[in-house]
């Protein structure tokens, strides 16, 4: 799902950078940094969360450049920490991979928005969809947003870079099929597993944490 610099136009690469630029602005707008900053608890969650987030994304395979598939994880740490934070993260991680190779600093911005702001934005929407359809149950949040989601989201961010590298003239849309798109459904089990595993752990050890379940509302009230 990582697009590197040389594989991309120019422009593609300065519309990206700059809406992804603006999205982290609005974030550091919205970031509760009183509570961050008072929250130890807080603060090693997501680090940690930032850690396990590099290290999912540094274990990926790929038969061409650009084409790579991996673990995406953006879906539980939406749910945990939030749209924001989520965003702040994603970016920093992205920064953070740079020097070892793994990213290009000049497709930080549509890496960013492929693979941090996209999946980010629908799993935000999906989980309001989902409360304000089928109300606050547990295990409608769980399967709903934890295991659905996950899949969903990963499925929109491989679509957009094979978007990105179809309209851009990289690839041909047979290539893409052949070599990537068929392949992409493979992972979406696997994502939503592990996001639902990751999500169930923090919810009953700790619920509080996690930014969008209250859990007053979802297992006290029904």
């Amino acid at each position: 799902m990582n697009i590197t610099s040389g594989l991309i136009s120019p422009l593609w690469l300065l519309v990206s950078n700059g809406l992804f630029f603006v999205a982290c602005l609005w974030a550091l707008t919205q970031v509760p940094w009183r509570t961050l900053v008072r929250e130890k608890a807080l603060q090693h969650s997501f680090f940690g969360a930032l850690v396990l987030l590099s290290l999912f994304w540094c274990l990926r395979a790929g038969v061409s450049d650009g084409l790579s598939v991996h673990f995406l994880g953006i879906a539980t740490l939406t749910l945990v920490f939030g749209l924001d934070l989520t965003l702040i993260g994603g970016a920093l991680v992205l920064l953070a991979m740079v020097p070892f190779g793994l990213e290009s600093l000049e497709a930080w911005g549509l890496n960013g928005v492929c693979m941090v702001l996209a999946p980010a934005l629908f799993i935000h929407t999906w989980w309001r969809w989902v409360e304000g359809r089928f109300g606050k149950n547990f295990f409608i949040y769980l399967f709903g947003c934890g295991f659905l989601g996950a899949a969903l989201s990963t499925g929109l961010a491989g679509s957009l870079v094979s978007a990105v590298l179809w309209l851009d003239g990289v690839y041909s849309w047979d290539t893409l099929m052949h070599n990537y798109l068929r392949y992409l459904p493979l992972i979406l089990f696997p994502e939503a597993l592990l996001n639902g595993i990751i999500l169930t752990g923090v919810l009953v050890f700790h619920p509080d944490w996690v930014r969008t379940f209250d859990a007053y509302e979802y297992i006290d009230r029904q």
